[in-house]
């Protein structure tokens, strides 16, 4: 297919997705393809994939694949990609933290010419081979290329995603093959204490979404010394229906437990836990927060660690509220895939 073939049938999928998403209960591509039940087997494969976040997660993919924004990206490295001769076979190691998080990396490797080897992870091993069998449907040139697999043999190349000791395995295992490597980061927010409700509330979607499992949720607040979360809670209340859902809730009273027993200091309106500590990661239902003097001194310190942090939000980042909201030239990490893919 030439790059203006593969772009048309990238628009149309995203398209698809978003067709699918309008009319949930009465589309069928074919047998088999049919959105709700495919989300509905999500959720039951994984109780954190609830139909709510998933079809928020599917939105945001369909929104990537908008003509003129693919066709910004694409073009590109339309000169590269169209001089490109031989396809690779490129493994990718996809996450399961939130629904379809390997979607970004899969288009690249489509969008780029080569051939994609995915290999699920073992908590969403049912949306990812959904959305690929939509784009064949589609175009069934790219059945050739299109691979879901559960092993990784005869690579040429390797993009993986994981924790910083998953890292640790694919540098051992797959080092040898040109690869992106990606390990652990998180988000953070910072504030001056001049924000409005509605700024806050946006914030709460930053912290909240995908119950907060994704890297570009934030975990960790910055606030000025002598911030008040008076104003702060109640904002978070857009998100009081958390109480509902039992794995949340149980990470929630697992930790609320341990902060008693170990007496440590912290603020909680019965869902959220927020606590002062300087570690950027948290597990469920925690956020963390530390007070800085001057934005300067913070900006510095923050410069510092800019290899952990995968976005910042708020003051001197991205408007409150849209953290989970990337865009198709938001990479991951800052590693430029489709660059990589193609050099």
């Amino acid at each position: 297919m030439t790059l203006q073939e593969r772009m048309n049938a990238l628009n149309v999928w995203g398209k698809a997705i978003a067709a699918m998403l309008d009319e949930l209960d009465s589309n069928t591509l074919h047998e088999g393809l049919n959105l709700k039940s495919i989300i509905t087997k999500a959720h039951h494969q994984n109780q954190w994939f609830t139909p709510d976040q998933t079809q928020r997660a599917l939105r945001s993919l369909s929104t990537m694949l908008e003509k003129p924004e693919l066709e910004k990206w694409m073009l590109k490295y339309s000169d590269k990609v169209e001089l490109q001769k031989n396809k690779r076979r490129v493994g990718v190691i996809m996450a399961g933290n939130i629904p379809a998080v390997g979607f970004h990396d899969a288009l690249c490797v489509i969008a780029s010419g080569n051939t994609l080897l995915a290999k699920c992870a073992n908590d969403d091993k049912i949306l990812i081979p959904f959305l690929l069998e939509v784009l064949i449907t589609i175009e069934p040139r790219f059945r050739d290329d299109i691979h879901i697999v559960d092993r990784l043999e005869n690579l040429d190349a390797v993009i993986a995603t994981g924790s910083n000791n998953s890292s640790r395995y694919f540098d051992f295992y797959f080092g040898k093959y040109p690869h992106v490597i990606r390990k652990n980061r998180n988000s953070i927010a910072v504030l001056d204490g001049t924000e409005f409700e509605k700024q806050l509330e946006a914030l709460a979607d930053d912290i909240f979404a995908y119950f907060g499992l994704g890297c570009r949720n934030v975990s960790k607040l910055y606030v000025p010394v002598g911030y008040d979360f008076a104003t702060f809670f109640p904002a978070m209340q857009v998100y009081g229906s958390l109480m509902m859902h039992s794995k949340y809730m149980n990470n929630y009273d697992y930790h609320h437990a341990l902060f008693l027993l170990n007496n440590e200091n912290f603020l909680t309106n019965n869902y959220l836990i927020v606590r002062e500590n300087e570690a950027l990661s948290t597990p469920v239902s925690v956020l963390h927060y530390e007070y800085y003097k001057s934005l300067p001194e913070l900006n510095q310190k923050l410069s510092e660690i800019e290899d952990q942090i995968q976005c910042r939000v708020g003051v001197g980042g991205y408007p409150f509220g849209t953290s989970q909201q990337p865009g198709i030239a938001d990479y991951a990490d800052g590693v430029d895939t489709m660059a990589f893919l193609i050099n």
